[in-house]
């Protein structure tokens, strides 16, 4: 059984798929994905996200504001209210992005402490997004002791010794479908030396569709052709890939169902 840890099931074109979520869903079953981390990137269109999931004993929730939709200060109580409900089970997408935004940094830095301070306030582990603003997330996250609730670097595509830090303040990393692009080199030397007990997969689908499916609409099917990518990468079994990230994803997200 695997675990798709990241993804965006409430931002899937279900027309363009053809298929309603339920059909998803049972798909990705189908793939042996037992459990699935439906991320939120706002906090007004969270209540949306979480009707869409909420009938689904197999579907967790976080709350929180990505980065680049962080436009203005955070309401750190309605984040508070929000992740306070049961199925919520993190807290996040936040981070850094400086890649695409380039005027909003102050912005996002607030927001981002804002989001590790509810984490621990609430004691549920943080999904952090980060691009292009190693040095800044790092230290935010040691500043504002982010190693008390935990979490995942998610997606991840910076270097090793970002990974190292974030491993070394008790975070895991997780690993999309960027890994399989043949231009990930460094991301490929990356995987390899990432701890077995510290890895995740994903698929942050709809985006970012791993080989053979890129260009297409991602979905959490397609987190057993990550799996298996990667366990081909370090060199052991899919079974044991398999095994280690489900097991980490539940060590990590307590109070996510298990399958």
């Amino acid at each position: 059984m695997i675990v798709d840890s990241h993804c965006h099931l409430d931002r899937l074109d279900f027309d363009k798929l053809d298929l309603n979520l339920d059909q998803v869903l049972d798909n990705a079953r189908a793939k042996k994905v037992e459990h699935f981390l439906c991320v939120s990137v706002t906090l007004d269109q969270f209540p949306n996200m979480l009707e869409q999931i909420k009938h689904y004993d197999d579907v967790s929730a976080s709350c929180g504001v990505h980065p680049l939709d962080q436009k203005d200060a955070l309401n750190k109580q309605q984040l508070i209210d929000l992740a306070s409900h049961h199925k919520v089970v993190a807290i996040g997408e936040t981070g850094l992005d400086y890649y695409y935004a380039k005027d909003t940094h102050a912005v996002q830095q607030a927001s981002f402490v804002g989001h590790i301070e509810v984490a621990n306030e609430l004691q549920k582990p943080l999904i952090i997004h980060t691009r292009d603003a190693r040095a800044d997330t790092i230290n935010l996250m040691r500043e504002h002791k982010a190693e008390n609730c935990g979490g995942v670097l998610h997606c991840f595509t910076e270097d090793w010794d970002m990974a190292k830090k974030a491993i070394d303040m008790g975070f895991y990393i997780s690993i999309s479908g960027i890994v399989t692009f043949k231009n990930a080199v460094e991301l490929k030397e990356v995987v390899k030396q990432i701890p077995l007990d510290r890895l995740l997969i994903e698929t942050d689908s709809p985006y970012l569709a791993p080989v053979p499916y890129r260009g297409k609409t991602n979905q959490p099917a397609y987190v057993e052709d990550v799996a298996y990518y990667i366990s081909e990468l370090k060199g052991i079994s899919f079974n044991e890939l398999a095994k280690v990230t489900t097991d980490n994803f539940y060590s990590l997200f307590k109070l996510a169902a298990k399958g």
